[in-house]
C-alpha cells in the first residue's frame, strides 16, 4: 500500500502457506517488515518465503496443538525477536453438511483450529506487546460468522466467536496501545472456494452487489492498513470485505 512503511516491524502470519496468509506475507515483506509465516503445510510456507526475499522465515506447526504452539513461539523469537504485528489467518472449513449429520469430532476440529488455535497463538504474544506498549493483532474471520451459512454451523460458529474474541481483547489491551481488529472476508477466490463449480460461483455473484468474488489482495491490503500507524484509532472492529454481500 502506497505511503506505508513498516521497516523495523516484525510480523508473524499464521496460515501463511496459501490464500490470504500468503498474500499478506507479500504485502508486509514489500513494505520493509520482517516476516515469519507458520502453517501445517511445510512445503507451502517454504514456497511463500522463497517469494519474499531475504530475512523472512518459515515455521511449520499446528496452532491447535499446544506443543507445536510452544515451538512456533520459540522459533519466532529466535528468528525475529519480539513480534509487533500478529495476523491470525490460519483457518479451515469443511464440506457443507447439515447439523443433524455433523459429528462432534467434525465440530471440534473446526473450533480447535479456527478459534482455540487463534487463542493459543495470541495469548503467548500479548505479554511482550504489553511490555512494549505496542502491538497490532488482526484476526481473519468470515462473513459466514456474521450472517450464517446453511451447512456450516461449525465454521460459522467459530468465525462468529472471533468477533467476540476481538472485541473483548481490544477492550483489555487498548490502554496498552495495542489494537485488535478483525476482517470478515466474503467469498474470496482461494483454495477454500475451489470446491465450488463454475455454476455455483456464477450463482453466488448474483447476490454480491459488486458482481464478483474477492481476491486475496482485497483482504491483505486491509490487513496491511490496520497493522500500520495510520489505523491507530481503529480497534475492536470487525470489517466486512465482501463486495456488499452482507450489509449491516
Amino acid at each position: 500500500m502506497v505511503g506505508i512503511d513498516l521497516t523495523g516491524r516484525n510480523v508473524l502470519i499464521t496460515g501463511g502457506a496459501s490464500g490470504i496468509g500468503k498474500a499478506s506475507a507479500k504485502s508486509f515483506a514489500a513494505s520493509g517488515a520482517r516476516v515469519a509465516v507458520t502453517d501445517i503445510d511445510r512445503d507451502g510456507i517454504q514456497e511463500t518465503v522463497r517469494g519474499l526475499g531475504n530475512e523472512h522465515f518459515a515455521i511449520d506447526g499446528d496452532i491447535s496443538n499446544k506443543n507445536d504452539v510452544d515451538k512456533i513461539i520459540k522459533a519466532a523469537g529466535e528468528a525475529l525477536g519480539n513480534i509487533d504485528i500478529l495476523i491470525n489467518s490460519a483457518g479451515v472449513s469443511d464440506v457443507i453438511m447439515s447439523t443433524v449429520d455433523q459429528e462432534v469430532e467434525t465440530w471440534q476440529r473446526i473450533i480447535d483450529i479456527n478459534l482455540t488455535g487463534t487463542f493459543n497463538i495470541t495469548k503467548l504474544f500479548i505479554k511482550d506487546m504489553v511490555k512494549k506498549r505496542y502491538g497490532k493483532i488482526i484476526n481473519i474471520s468470515s462473513v459466514s460468522g456474521l450472517m450464517g451459512n446453511p451447512g456450516q454451523v461449525n465454521y460459522s460458529s467459530s468465525k462468529a466467536a472471533l468477533g467476540g474474541f476481538t472485541k473483548s481483547l481490544a477492550k483489555e489491551l487498548g490502554s496498552r496501545n495495542i489494537n485488535v481488529n478483525s476482517i470478515a472476508p466474503g467469498f474470496i477466490d482461494t483454495d477454500m472456494t475451489e470446491f465450488l463449480d463454475h455454476e455455483a460461483k456464477e450463482s453466488l455473484k448474483k447476490d454480491i452487489p459488486l458482481n464478483r468474488l474477492g481476491n486475496t489482495d482485497d483482504i491483505s491490503e486491509l490487513a496491511f492498513f490496520l497493522a500500520s500507524d495510520q489505523a491507530q484509532y481503529i480497534t475492536g472492529q470487525t470489517i466486512s470485505v465482501d463486495g456488499g454481500l452482507f450489509m449491516h
